[in-house]
């Protein structure tokens, strides 16, 4: 039974995303799915919510629904002081946030999540106001940054209370502990099928989707298992059911899987999922802007993967390297990346649609390396997309990264910004991956 003891009504909790504060960023269908998750479970438990997503800006949308956010150049942190580039915040403008908060009635706890490490500025700029704002209300702090550089942001971010990892059960003893409230057992998404509250934002253009949790590869460079923990999975009926939901009571008409591993197992899962949406005759365009696992396309997941309008593909193959694919993990070999492309192909998508992650930078990489592989994917008649190494503590790369970088990568976060290739040496130079970048596009 829940018990409200925070004078007399029920508990009010501000949740926000905060700004990026980056070199470039883009708005591949960006949703703060983990905090609008919590807000679902917060309401079920008769909480009042307030959001305010910083990202919710931007500037001109594609026909999918992604474009560029609104931007205003700021200040360069101290030690991007040397990097010859400008550097913007990303989202509303300032000014509108704190109008926002002004009309906000003050609440009882405020939850704030992070992104990437390195944009901890503007995480640490939303705190900043919100104390001003709000003053003596205890802030949460959570997220990908809260997670993977805690002691930093125990420090420095100024937030009462740092989350780390999914932290349901410990978010819960905090909110019970701070407003006298007993709160139900918390449940992760994945079993109480309780949708994240995209209803919050005032206009819907496109949500994004959670099939899963984690995944079942553990490769060399990504930190998914510290992250997102044991590789879960969902009933494939009910994320259709929520599809549906979606496209008929908010008419939504893109929706982005942001699944670490979407397609592994597929007879289980997304085959049963594409094929539910056919029956049910479910019309939407899908992305899947995350690295799809290559050896799962068969010709029979491609020809639904087509029919059912998705409409960006992103394939991992990282490298064409067989040393490499095998060192970070082996989720990738080249018979099986050449397979997917010809089945995609031979459903109806056309090179160009097939776009192909190739990672450049990874520590000790030689620039040679990445020449071949988008010689590779351009042999292959597909697209190649060339993304810097970002290096991600707690991964089993980073160690090899801290002694490759002549940046302090393990006590300044700003550093594994993949803007500024913080893995270069002479093997593999900034000017290189400028190069191949023109190559990749031309």
């Amino acid at each position: 039974m829940k018990m409200f003891h925070v004078k007399h009504r029920s508990p009010h909790i501000l949740l926000i995303n905060p700004w990026i504060t980056d070199f470039a960023a883009y708005n591949f269908w960006i949703k703060p799915h983990g905090l609008l998750s919590i807000a679902s479970f917060l309401k079920n438990n008769g909480f009042k919510i307030a959001f305010v997503d910083c990202l919710d800006s931007t500037v001109k949308r594609n026909k999918y629904g992604d474009g560029k956010f609104r931007k205003i150049e700021i200040e360069k942190p101290p030690p991007f002081k040397s990097v010859p580039r400008k550097y913007s915040q990303y989202g509303i403008p300032e000014d509108i946030f704190r109008d926002k908060l002004s009309n906000i009635e003050k609440p009882d706890l405020v939850g704030i999540t992070s992104g990437m490490t390195y944009w901890y500025p503007g995480v640490f700029k939303v705190i900043k106001i919100v104390k001003e704002s709000f003053k003596k209300v205890p802030i949460l702090l959570g997220g990908i940054y809260a997670t993977l550089c805690r002691d930093h942001a125990v420090k420095y971010s100024g937030a009462d209370y740092v989350i780390r990892g999914r932290g349901e059960l410990e978010l819960s003893k905090i909110i019970s502990k701070l407003l006298n409230i007993e709160l139900q057992t918390p449940v992760s998404e994945l079993r109480n099928e309780i949708y994240p509250a995209f209803n919050l934002y005032p206009q819907l253009d496109y949500v994004s989707i959670m099939t899963s949790r984690g995944c079942p590869y553990h490769c060399s460079y990504c930190a998914s298992p510290v992250i997102s923990g044991e590789f879960k999975r969902r009933d494939p009926l009910r994320v259709v059911e929520e599809i549906g939901y979606w496209t008929s009571h908010y008419r939504v008409n893109n929706i982005a899987f942001y699944d670490d591993a979407l397609l592994v197992n597929p007879l289980e899962h997304i085959i049963r999922i594409l094929k539910e949406l056919r029956k049910r005759d479910i019309k939407c365009n899908f992305h899947s802007p995350n690295g799809l696992h290559v050896k799962e396309i068969s010709m029979e997941l491609a020809d639904l993967l087509y029919k059912c309008q998705f409409k960006t593909l992103r394939l991992g193959l990282e490298t064409s390297n067989e040393k490499t694919q095998a060192e970070t993990g082996g989720k990738v070999d080249n018979r099986s990346f050449a397979e997917a492309v010809r089945n995609l192909k031979g459903a109806g998508y056309s090179g160009n649609e097939i776009g192909v992650y190739i990672m450049a930078g990874l520590p000790g990489q030689r620039v040679g390396e990445a020449e071949e592989s988008i010689a590779f994917v351009k042999e292959k008649k597909a697209k190649p997309i060339l993304v810097e190494y970002s290096p991600i503590p707690e991964t089993p790369l980073f160690e090899k990264a801290m002694k490759m970088s002549e940046f302090d990568l393990e006590n300044e976060p700003l550093f594994h910004n993949n803007s500024i290739f913080p893995c270069q040496w002479e093997g593999f130079t900034l000017a290189n991956f400028r190069k191949l970048k023109e190559n990749a596009t031309s």
